[in-house]
């Protein structure tokens, strides 16, 4: 999916001799979420990255789901989360099914004993509040708001931030996340139609290389468990790599909205692809220009679709009392559309600043204990306000 990136130093053919000064071989690994039939990069240890000298007892850490069926519509508070020093203890899944699970965090420290690895699933984590850095094997990425910061599975990384008040909402996939095929050549390159480009990219920067030895506590996530793993060589012992297989970063801020002269379906807001469900990113965007155009959305059913939206920022034409960091669940199975009010409000409206992420699921998603927590009351008979 991400163009090909090189980083530090590599041997001029792979899976052949690269020696360390000293005439020692650097240790190659394969990285690639699927296998051998996919996109993968080649790493470049001056340690073998196998040599695990202690384990932890297992811990589970699967979400607890509250209902498994359910048909009205339902919203969350998600700034009523809350925060937790510890990065893991502070995410909080709401929404899950088999293809990906809704993650709320607000951690308020950095990463600095241990490193991280989801052994399961792809991680999207859409920075709401907060800056700093990712820091892995590849190197590192800067994040601020706005921020789509993609990391495919297995990867090791510890995230380092500038302040306490932080605010994650995170998408968690058991597939690839992958640019819509609609928006590729056949080739792979990002065509003219597509609402971002390779330049909207930004991928590791600033390899580090750190050759330590001692006790590197790595909490990987397998099958709802945290195992301690501790290796004893720091992970990021990487002296180079190359390949199209690496974590990366989008702002929701590149993505250019198209709009029409009516309203526009929201597969024009998609933003990422996944194997049963869909990322669209709604932005600030002019509204529809037909002279009799209604810029609110017509009501629509949800027939094989949940449909999360997360509120991020600005004035929301089509809804009431919406709070920053709401979430609000249409299920499929009934229709849902703006408030009472809503359409003959929006007419006349020449733009909107609103910002949100949506994620659509095509098998239903079911609440966890968390999610009941942070619910508000009543919102399935809003619509009769």
């Amino acid at each position: 999916m991400p163009h090909y990136i090189k980083l530090g130093s590599i041997p001029h053919k792979r899976h052949t001799q690269f020696r360390k000064p000293d005439g020692g071989l650097y240790s190659e690994q394969l990285f690639s979420t699927e296998g051998f039939s996919d996109d993968y990069s080649l790493l470049y240890h001056i340690h073998p990255p196998t040599q695990i000298i202690h384990t932890d007892e297992p811990i589970v850490v699967a979400p607890k789901v509250a209902e498994e069926k359910m048909l009205k519509h339902r919203s969350f508070e998600g700034f009523n989360v809350q925060p937790e020093a510890d990065y893991l203890n502070s995410r909080k899944a709401v929404l899950v099914n088999n293809d990906c699970h809704i993650v709320l965090a607000a951690p308020q420290q950095s990463m600095t004993n241990y490193f991280y690895k989801n052994a399961d699933a792809d991680e999207l984590i859409f920075i709401h509040e907060g800056t700093g850095k990712l820091l892995t094997q590849y190197g590192q990425l800067a994040f601020s708001y706005g921020d789509y910061i993609v990391i495919p599975r297995g990867t090791i990384y510890q995230i380092h931030f500038d302040t306490a008040d932080n605010r994650l909402f995170i998408v968690e996939s058991f597939s690839p996340f992958r640019y819509p095929k609609r928006y590729l050549s056949k080739h792979g390159q990002l065509l003219e139609h597509s609402p971002y480009c390779e330049r909207d990219i930004r991928g590791p920067e600033n390899l580090v290389t750190i050759d330590e030895k001692g006790d590197f506590l790595i909490k990987t996530k397998k099958k709802g468990v945290l195992y301690g793993l501790h290796y004893g060589t720091h992970p990021f012992d990487v002296i180079g790599w190359d390949g199209c297989c690496y974590p990366y970063i989008f702002s929701i801020h590149d993505f250019e909205p198209i709009t029409g002269r009516v309203h526009q379906p929201p597969p024009v807001h998609q933003t990422f692809d996944a194997h049963n469900f869909v990322v669209c990113s709604f932005c600030p965007r002019l509204y529809d220009y037909h002279p009799n155009a209604i810029p609110a959305p017509y009501n629509h059913s949800n027939i094989d679709s949940d449909e999360v939206l997360y509120y991020v920022a600005g004035d929301f034409m089509s809804r009431k009392h919406v709070t920053r960091g709401m979430i609000t669940l249409h299920p499929a199975g009934i229709p849902h559309g703006p408030h009472p009010g809503a359409v003959e409000k929006s007419i006349g409206k020449k733009e909107t600043q609103e910002l949100a992420v949506m994620v659509d699921t095509f098998h239903p998603l079911q609440l966890t204990e968390e999610a009941l927590r942070i619910e508000n009351q009543g919102y399935t008979m809003s619509w009769a306000e």
